[in-house]
């Protein structure tokens, strides 16, 4: 019996350590990402029509969440877990406006246009108009399009051409989109235009991101209410509208009022973690759905969706898998518990996609230093502690996409690795980053980018004042707790 659980359990961890593939956001088919993907009745209240503005921080699964509602079969299958709210009637297309691509602008265009509009919101207001007409041109009637020509011929990088030509049409702008939003209320259709990865605006110049968010917010908060069939839905990571977007004032206000907040919560990162093990293959499928305490719904479209009234409803799966202890007995901490915690940021906020690496890391870590369990537990907990430093260097090597800056942080924490630090001496620490060669520097300096790294969650504060950094962030910026106990190799 033993022998035939040991050829069992290795093709369980071989499944388990790939379980993160399963709907991946970028580069799966359609049909594969639904089987990924855990609806939050929270996040779903994105689909309400009047809802524009939708905040999360890096990681939260914007993305995704945009790819699935962009299939209409996984539209319609989402919208069954959202019963509370007031969903668009009709047919709905999501248009991604920006980033689009070499048929958008990007930093230098930008930079050079601002040299000449200064802080004019009205100018910037105008541009972004501009690139929606260009992105919603193959949508408007012959009309239409003869109308607005002009707008089209420049190149995508030309903005300052895009911008003349737009003042040159005077209202027809206004005109097209306002018959085109006629039109699609008279066929019972909806229009999304989605704006995304905002932070990418100004190539690293902050300046840039905020006075492009502020004309961005300015656009929809003009025309939010004046278009009922063309709607938007501006995507903005938390650090973006905490820092930078409040600077739009009212008008960001008047889009604040009703926006989504992206945050996933215990329980939710528990389902998501527990589908994606239902949904890899029959195996693992089967080793899930067998164990009792959890139940379970089957959606043609989405897969098995684990149902889970608090975080807790998931410990029978966990203690299946692992054990009750990360030790010897209690003292060592609950596994259940210490699977969420050391995958939080400095601000207790957990991710979707370094709760899933911690497991597939695990299991690789399981076959390689393999050995007897009893029937049917998959995992040492050994296993779980020693994969947490391979997932704090995957995520800040993925943060490095959002924040390229963070690779000369690394470096200059390198200096001085030890944690936590005082404050005087952590701020002292992010002072001279123009030392970091090859690398783009932060876009603050000593104590405000301290507390912009606090912000971020990438460090935290404790009871006593000093600064530390989260496990999350902790090994994979070169960083080592003072008085820690050595790891066993």
């Amino acid at each position: 019996m033993s022998k035939q659980w040991d050829e069992e359990r290795r093709t369980l961890l071989q499944t388990l350590q790939n379980i993160g593939s399963v709907g991946r956001a970028e580069g799966s088919p359609i049909d594969r990402i639904g089987l990924g993907y855990y609806p939050v009745a929270e996040h779903l209240r994105l689909l309400d029509p009047d809802v524009v503005l939708v905040v999360g921080p890096r990681g939260s699964g914007k993305t995704e969440i945009a790819r699935v509602l962009a299939d209409a079969t996984l539209f319609d299958a989402v919208k069954l877990y959202a019963p509370a709210v007031r969903l668009p009637e009709g047919d709905s297309q999501w248009l991604r406006v920006y980033p689009a691509g070499i048929k958008g602008f990007e930093g230098i265009g930008l930079r050079t246009f601002m040299q000449s509009a200064g802080d004019s919101t009205e100018m910037l207001r105008e541009l972004w108009f501009a690139y929606l007409v260009r992105a919603l041109y193959d949508k408007l009637d012959a009309q239409g399009q003869a109308d607005v020509r002009p707008l089209i011929v420049p190149e995508a990088a030309d903005v300052e051409a895009i911008h003349r030509a737009f003042r040159e049409l005077g209202t027809k702008p206004v005109v097209v989109l306002d018959r085109l939003d006629e039109q699609l209320a008279n066929q019972g259709r909806y229009l999304f235009a989605t704006y995304d990865e905002l932070d990418t605006l100004g190539n690293g110049d902050w300046k840039l991101v905020e006075a492009g968010v502020r004309g961005l917010v300015a656009l929809w908060a003009a025309y939010a209410r004046r278009w009922r069939r063309i709607r938007a839905k501006l995507f903005l990571r938390s650090d973006l509208y905490e820092r930078h977007a409040k600077a739009g004032g009212a008008d960001l206000a008047k889009l604040a009022a009703g926006r989504v907040e992206l945050v996933w919560s215990d329980r939710d990162l528990y389902g998501q973690l527990l589908k994606r093990m239902a949904n890899v293959d029959d195996a693992l499928s089967g080793y899930v759905l067998s164990i009792k305490g959890v139940s379970w719904s089957d959606d043609s479209s989405l897969g098995w969706i684990p149902k889970l009234q608090t975080w807790q409803d998931a410990r029978p799966v966990v203690e299946r898998m692992v054990g009750v202890y990360m030790g010897a007995n209690q003292k060592k901490g609950l596994v259940y518990r210490w699977l969420l915690d050391h995958v939080r940021d400095g601000l207790g906020r957990g991710y979707p996609r370094p709760f899933v690496r911690l497991m597939e890391e695990a299991a690789r870590l399981e076959l390689q230093h393999f050995s007897t369990l009893r029937s049917p537990r998959l995992l040492e907990p050994a296993s779980l502690r020693r994969a947490l430093d391979r997932v704090s260097d995957d995520h800040v090597t993925q943060s490095l996409d959002e924040w390229p800056w963070l690779e000369a942080i690394k470096r200059k924490l390198s200096d001085d690795p030890l944690v936590p630090y005082a404050e005087k001496d952590a701020i002292k620490l992010m002072e001279g980053l123009s030392g970091a060669k090859g690398a783009m520097l932060p876009p603050f300096e000593s104590r405000e980018l301290l507390d912009y790294l606090l912000q971020l969650g990438i460090f935290r504060r404790r009871p006593d004042g000093r600064l530390d950094a989260p496990d999350l962030y902790l090994a994979g910026l070169g960083l080592k707790r003072k008085g820690g106990v050595k790891k066993k190799k």
